[in-house]
């Protein structure tokens, strides 16, 4: 009981904040596209630390120091909801590749729109690629990282989708690095699951793998390589992970609002 307490909690003040950053977002309009960019920043950060506050669940990063200077490409996994939040507000500037129908989502959507991200009709394969190229490299040219999910979806704690090449082809066409990340947040916020476990969410950054004079299909097997190498490490130490499975041993600093 009190485990839907600490959920529902956090629920409403995500929705709550959600309704004032998005309206704040459209009140912004008129103004440079970094007073928008620092609303959904504060509401990634808001979020963030609601979500330990109500249901002691952090984020744990290890790895930052990968992060390249300049902009690049992220690809990461994706279990949850929980790194959408924690990479925009470790990012310094960031552009999304999302679902188009994401953005008819009332408040979560219109804050989302007004943030220009990269939004691809995914019932349209040709186009969706054509479109990925086109803008992630002009938004990689004015100094936005790019963020995309390889596998295209939320997976669940322990599976693994099939990668797709969108983040390697825009890499290589831009010829910028590309960063994994690996994240074993589905251990503690489930796929599709009201429930919030507590914890400790691990984001590992990997060493970025360059994109000079290699083709996107081995930049991504390179990406999926790392990232399903680096999951074995850092599984299993969540509430929701399968009992069989042995713990790993995860080892790093920098907390993300401990």
């Amino acid at each position: 009981m009190l485990l839907w307490l600490r959920s529902a909690l956090y629920m409403t003040g995500w929705a709550l904040n959600t309704v004032l950053c998005a309206i704040g977002c459209m009140l912004a309009l008129p103004l440079p596209y970094k007073a928008r960019y620092a609303v959904v920043s504060y509401w990634s950060r808001f979020a963030i630390w609601w979500l330990a506050l109500t249901c002691g669940l952090r984020g744990h990063i290890i790895g930052q120091e990968n992060l390249p200077a300049q902009a690049a490409v992220v690809m990461s996994k994706h279990q949850s909801a929980f790194e959408t939040m924690a990479l925009q507000a470790m990012l310094p500037l960031t552009a999304w590749v999302v679902k188009r129908e994401l953005l008819r989502i009332p408040f979560f959507g219109w804050g989302m729109w007004s943030l220009r991200p990269i939004a691809i009709d995914r019932a349209n394969p040709r186009e969706a690629s054509r479109q990925l190229i086109q803008q992630g490299g002009a938004k990689l040219r004015s100094g936005a990282w790019i963020v995309i999910f390889p596998e295209g979806t939320r997976v669940a704690a322990g599976q693994r989708g099939r990668y797709k090449q969108g983040g390697a082809r825009v890499a290589c066409g831009a010829g910028v690095p590309v960063v994994p990340v690996a994240v074993n947040s589905g251990e503690f916020w489930p796929r599709n699951s009201f429930l919030k476990y507590p914890g400790e969410i691990t984001i590992s950054i990997g060493p970025a793998i360059p994109t000079q004079g290699k083709t996107p299909e081995q930049v991504s097997e390179a990406v999926e390589a790392w990232i399903e190498a680096e999951m074995v490490r850092i599984s299993g130490v969540g509430p929701c992970w399968p009992k069989s499975r042995k713990p790993a041993e995860i080892h790093g600093s920098n907390a993300l609002a401990g």
